[in-house]
């Protein structure tokens, strides 16, 4: 077998190896014997080294006009169309999705460069008529700083670009974590910042765990801005640390998705919008549709269904293409989606599907794991409440449109919702009244557009929005007011105009 590829830091322009000399390799989890690489186990140290780097940069990027910032990124855009094949395949060996669900992520980082580079002809302030006269008003943007990004291992490339693309249009230098379980593709939208020309120091990119490089960038003075996507514990300690030092958070976290089906929903497109939402990368998104809750008069009809089409699915090495789902991410995930399954049981639930490993020959070396579909779950237990990021997908029953709003809004979370009714009263009302930072309508929970607002409420995220829509450039710039008095005296401002 040839050597795996050790890769490196990019700290000041430059790939580095770590100050520690170490490394850690990356496996496939699909194949726990195929190593994709080696990724350096990095300190504090390279931390502060990347920083420091970041902090020098930004005092000369934050000059270059918007608009020839914006030329990089577009020029990122066309490199990974010509690549996008070649990502996606190493991206699907990486963390496991299917090739088409990793071309999807590739395809989302080209929108987030393409929409964005248009944003830096379009970063508007605005200007405002003075009180006193002879004195002129006007807001602008300007960058926050060195913007740390600690980013997740489900979209590997798709969530990166979303926080590097619009905080380097801005003119903001960045120091870019990688989730441990998906360095590689992070690598490669770095790898094309550099070969576009880049200059150095503006994009740095640190591997290692997130309690040494994540816990250094959080307590580092020169990092004004830390933006986080993962768990909503690990958000909360985040959320915490930047507290102390008074920087800027931007957190987008767990979910606890729920798809309605009203009695006089299309059934099958509900079950097509369920099996994706629920099982779409193993259901290890955000988003994903974890409760199901379904009007009490098409319920059974409703599960007959969706077990039939469950079953049918086809779970696999995420490089053939006939297979609908891959494995988990890893054993860690893989042991917390079995240990909620048990949960489940203990609680009086039993799967109508699924619950057991797989553990047959074509699995056996990989984190490989079933669609599974609990019933008769009562809102209140632990499957129906907290986040198992897993295949798992609760059922519930609900009488009244209103019974099931209450059951959906009854959560921790607010990230994302659904509801199938062919009753355009309903939709609106369910679009009023589901408590989420998104709703779709007649459509799965999943399937996010990169030019709306992406975020959502609760423990799911503080209010920021991210994704590529313009929303994106409220995290990454500060309002300056400038006020410019030609009156040639002093003038004062309540006071004068009194």
């Amino acid at each position: 077998m040839a050597e795996a590829k050790a890769y490196r830091n990019f700290i000041d322009g430059e790939w580095i190896e770590s100050s520690s000399g170490a490394d850690r390799p990356h496996r496939s989890p699909a194949d726990r014997s195929e190593v994709l690489g080696t990724f350096q186990d990095s300190q504090a140290a390279d931390v502060e080294a990347a920083v420091e780097a970041a902090a020098r940069a930004f005092k000369r990027w934050r000059l270059v006009p918007a608009p020839k910032r914006a030329e990089y990124l577009f020029r990122m855009a066309e490199i990974l169309v010509r690549r996008k094949e070649e990502y996606a395949r190493e991206m699907a060996r990486e963390m496991g999705k299917p090739l088409r669900e990793a071309r999807g992520d590739v395809q989302e980082a080209i929108d987030v460069c393409y929409y964005i580079a248009g944003e830096g002809r379009r970063m508007f302030g605005f200007t405002t008529p003075s009180e006193l006269p002879n004195k002129a008003c006007y807001a602008t943007r300007m960058p926050v700083g060195v913007c740390a990004l600690i980013t997740p291992w489900n979209f590997p490339m798709a969530i990166p670009s979303w926080k590097l693309v619009p905080a380097l249009v801005c003119g903001n230098a960045v120091v870019l974590k990688p989730a441990t379980d998906a360095p590689l593709s992070a690598y490669h939208l770095v790898k094309i910042a550099q070969e576009v020309g880049l200059p150095r120091g503006v994009v740095n990119y640190v591997t290692g765990s997130g309690e040494t490089v994540g816990g250094a960038l959080l307590r580092h003075p020169k990092t004004t801005l830390v933006s986080f996507t993962g768990s909503s514990e690990t958000g909360r300690q985040v959320s915490l640390a930047c507290a102390d030092t008074f920087k800027r958070a931007s957190l987008e976290m767990g979910g606890k998705n729920a798809q309605i089906v009203m009695d006089d929903a299309r059934l099958d497109l509900a079950v097509d919008g369920a099996l994706w939402g629920a099982f779409a990368t193993a259901g290890q998104r955000c988003t994903a549709t974890s409760r199901i809750i379904v009007h009490r008069k098409v319920h059974d009809e409703f599960v007959r269904r969706f077990v039939e089409r469950a079953t049918a699915l086809k779970v696999g090495d995420p490089l053939d293409e006939s297979n609908d789902m891959g494995p988990l991410v890893s054993e860690t995930q893989l042991k917390r989606v079995m240990d909620y399954v048990q949960i489940g049981r203990d609680e009086g639930a039993e799967p109508a599907l699924g619950g057991v490993r797989l553990t047959k020959s074509e699995y056996g070396r990989g984190w490989y794991f079933p669609p599974t579909i609990f019933t008769g779950v009562d809102p209140k237990m632990r499957i129906a409440r907290e986040e198992i990021f897993g295949p798992v997908v609760c059922v519930i029953p609900a009488d009244s449109l209103e019974e099931a709003l209450a059951i959906a809004n009854d959560s921790v979370y607010g990230l994302s919702s659904s509801i199938y009714t062919q009753d355009v009263n309903r939709a609106f009302a369910a679009a009023r009244d589901l408590e989420a930072g998104i709703t779709y309508v007649n459509s799965s929970t999943i399937g996010a557009e990169t030019h709306l607002p992406f975020g959502g409420t609760g423990r799911t995220g503080n209010g920021h929005r991210e994704g590529a829509a313009t929303t994106a450039l409220e995290i990454f710039t500060e309002w300056k007011t400038v006020y410019v008095d030609y009156s040639g005296r002093l003038q004062k401002a309540q006071i004068d105009n009194n």
